[in-house]
């Protein structure tokens, strides 16, 4: 007699990385895996400021694993861009919630026994100079022997005036970058050889504006610091928002998503800056290229007009508004054209094929 029928075992393959992040998150309590990092209140401090008349300063926690082959390679960054941009990396996430504070890192290495030391060094190089220009410093970490490198680090930090939170977008509000995208998907391009710089009509200058995006990018602690002076006087602290580590369009989708509401982007005012926008790619690296680390916020009309005001290079790109998607529907369409979304623009998810 035939054993009753098995059935067929999911695979991560199967899932990918986003339906893999919901299930994971029904181990945790309700909300804890919807933003960048974790808030953490400080009990201590809570009950000091409840004497002193302070805020409770809330640590802020991230976590980022950065694998060899699919996050760095020795062909695109030598081992202290390495460091850096692992530092960097974790940073904005910080700074996607609201910290303006930088407690430090810690750092796992996993790496095969034949890792020559100067790479070991070069990384460490790179993360220290990353924390020396944030602030913060290296905690402490482990280290193990593995079949590939690979970096896991935990940032952490202390939150600012208030949280920014993918959830708190609300139907009205404005949806504003603090800079452009693309340029490191450009960065990226050149250093892999897959643009002839001279054939596309690259200047020198944006070409390697291009490469330190990729190799060094900037947590934007100085968009938060604008955004907390740009609040209106007597307005309440409500931020919705993410970084752009995943890509611009995956950032508004997130917001769109957990603030219940449709994205509508404005086509003419996407964050790119004109060399980029004469490639024929532009537009879909400037959606769909990632490893950027702006910040988009969805914020008020009077606030965000404020912000753009108050912050150089940021730029508003469309609006939530109260349509939200119906189930299987996208959350993100563009305001001012009739054309349809490029394709490619969801940005990279791991365990597909």
């Amino acid at each position: 007699m035939e054993g009753p029928l098995q059935q067929p075992v999911e695979r991560l393959a199967d899932l990918g990385e986003w339906e893999l992040l919901r299930r994971l998150a029904r181990y945790a309590p309700p909300g804890q895996f919807d933003d960048d990092a974790a808030l953490i209140a400080d009990r201590q401090d809570t009950a000091q400021g409840g004497m002193a008349g302070r805020r409770p300063a809330d640590l802020v926690v991230n976590t980022d694993v950065l694998v060899e082959g699919i996050h760095f390679s020795d062909a695109t960054m030598d081992p202290a861009d390495l460091g850096w941009r692992a530092s960097a990396a974790n940073l904005s996430d910080l700074a996607a919630m609201g910290c303006r504070e930088v407690v430090g890192l810690t750092v796992g290495l996993v790496a095969p026994a034949r890792t020559p030391w100067p790479w070991v060094a070069g990384v460490y190089d790179g993360l220290r100079q990353s924390l020396e220009h944030y602030g913060g410093t290296l905690l402490g970490g482990d280290c193990s022997g593995g079949g590939q490198r690979l970096l896991a680090v935990t940032a952490l930090g202390r939150l600012g005036r208030g949280p920014i939170r993918r959830r708190d977008g609300r139907a009205g509000d404005w949806l504003v970058s603090t800079g452009p995208h693309g340029l490191s998907r450009l960065g990226l391009a050149l250093l892999l050889g897959e643009l002839d710089p001279i054939a596309a009509g690259l200047e020198a200058e944006l070409c390697q504006r291009a490469i330190t995006a990729h190799q060094r990018p900037r947590p934007r602690f100085d968009a938060v610091a604008s955004l907390e002076a740009s609040q209106p006087p007597g307005s309440p602290w409500r931020v919705g928002g993410t970084d752009s580590s995943d890509g611009l369009a995956a950032a508004v989708v997130a917001i769109a998503r957990a603030s219940g509401c449709l994205a509508r982007l404005e086509r003419r005012s996407l964050p790119l800056i004109p060399g980029l926008a004469a490639l024929a790619s532009g537009e879909a690296w400037c959606l769909g290229g990632g490893e950027d680390f702006e910040l988009i916020l969805a914020l008020a009309p009077d606030w965000a007009e404020a912000l753009l005001a108050a912050l150089p290079g940021s730029q508003r790109i469309g609006a939530l508004v109260a349509e939200p998607a119906a189930a299987g529907e996208a959350w993100l369409a563009w305001a001012d054209s009739d054309d349809p979304l490029p394709e490619g623009i969801a940005g990279f998810c791991h365990f597909r094929p």
